[in-house]
């Protein structure tokens, strides 16, 4: 058992944590055959803040929210920088959009006519100059460029675009801002993408300089990938700038995190903890469809559950481990993993959240609040917010 020391300083680490909550998960979602619209959902960006708040009063750790342009558009920014201030909230990383307009229906930067390009460049410097405006360091890029069949495009042609791209977008970020590169192997294209993995986005970033990351959405891999292989090489590169967090049973199933595998989050987060990412320069998001449940008490679960994972990769006896580990113990070093996995922790996160004064219970405080029926009455008729599929 971990000493009362021990147990102090993982419970100061976990009043450390926070995770951003996206503005699109408290809308409409559904798939690529229905959106399922709830009754209350947000109908503007401020709802949404509205909303966001309420998941930070609850778990005391979800204090920003990231945009999503157009989605989250405003004709004053800092404006709205100064409402979720007001809410006692941050705006976090804002996410380009350049796959929902019909001119990308051949990519976006990486499309074969210049005066596409052109348009997809733009938008990505209008991100940056609504950093600007909101005080957000991280701009978020993912691409849905690919191609479909073989000999579609030319493959490395299009890298050089690609490439040509986000050299100018990083010459316009500020000394404080940085650029996250996401990547994804398949969908929408089926044949190629052109940023389909971490070695594609890493070698990018890595030619680009200091305030390139890649970004790691849990979703995004073949089945099988070792995803905390990538995370730990990542960090020891100092390349690691955030994570999209979610959970898949077949593709990018977008679900809950920890929903499907919680084994597989745990070895993530002791990855981050191992390589010295538990840090406010590694960025948790949560990226996920809400689509059946109510949004959220699904968000606040969702949060619960990467704190419940954190606090079993602090509980892992490490000096035991590396012991095992250099003496080639593989069993004894297998358990101390597991002996940590098994331990139930949520005891030890109600005394953490009851320490800061919060109710023990985030889900079950939220539906006492009457949150949930206030904006039911209160949010009738407008245009219901949703990501447009």
């Amino acid at each position: 058992m971990p000493s009362r020391t021990d147990i102090q300083a993982v419970k100061a680490a976990l009043r450390t944590q926070t995770v951003e909550t996206a503005s699109w998960a408290y809308a409409n979602s559904g798939t690529r055959f229905k959106v399922f619209a709830q009754r209350g959902v947000p109908r503007t960006p401020q709802e949404k803040l509205d909303d966001a708040a309420q998941v930070h009063r609850h778990t005391g750790a979800a204090p920003t929210v990231a945009l999503h342009i157009p989605w989250d558009r405003a004709d004053d920014y800092a404006a709205l920088a100064k409402y979720a201030e007001q809410r006692g909230l941050r705006l976090g990383a804002i996410n380009a959009n350049v796959f929902q307009d019909d001119a990308y229906k051949l990519g976006s930067v990486c499309h074969p006519e210049a005066a596409v390009r052109r348009k997809a460049l733009d938008h990505l410097l209008e991100c940056v100059d609504i950093m600007d405006a909101t005080g957000s360091r991280d701009l978020k890029l993912w691409f849905s460029d690919g191609t479909n069949y073989p000999g579609q495009d030319d493959i490395r042609a299009r890298q050089n675009r690609l490439a040509e791209a986000l050299a100018a977008v990083y010459e316009r970020l500020g000394n404080d801002q940085r650029m996250l590169l996401e990547y994804k192997l398949f969908e929408p294209a089926f044949y190629t993408m052109d940023v389909p993995d971490w070695g594609t986005a890493y070698a990018h970033c890595l030619t680009l300089g200091e305030k390139a990351q890649v970004v790691v959405d849990t979703g995004h891999h073949a089945p099988g990938t070792n995803i905390e292989f990538i995370v730990a090489l990542l960090l020891r590169e100092g390349k690691l700038g955030g994570f999209d967090f979610n959970s898949r049973f077949y593709a990018d199933d977008d679900l809950m995190v920890g929903a499907a595998d919680p084994f597989q989050l745990f070895r993530i987060m002791y990855e981050v903890i191992r390589g010295g990412g538990f840090t406010p320069e590694v960025a948790f998001m949560l990226d996920q469809c809400h689509n059946i449940e109510a949004k959220i008490p699904a968000i606040i679960r969702s949060v619960m559950n990467v704190q419940e994972a954190t606090a079993k990769a602090l509980l892992v006896d490490r000096t035991a481990l590396q012991a095992a580990q250099r003496s080639g113990d593989v069993l004894a070093a297998n358990a101390a993993l597991m002996d940590a996995y098994a331990t139930d922790v949520r005891p030890l996160l109600a005394e953490v959240r009851e320490e800061r004064g919060i109710d023990p219970d985030p889900v079950a405080a939220y539906h006492r609040s009457g949150w949930a029926q206030k904006i039911i009455d209160e949010r009738v008729g407008g245009t219901q917010a949703g990501w447009g599929a």
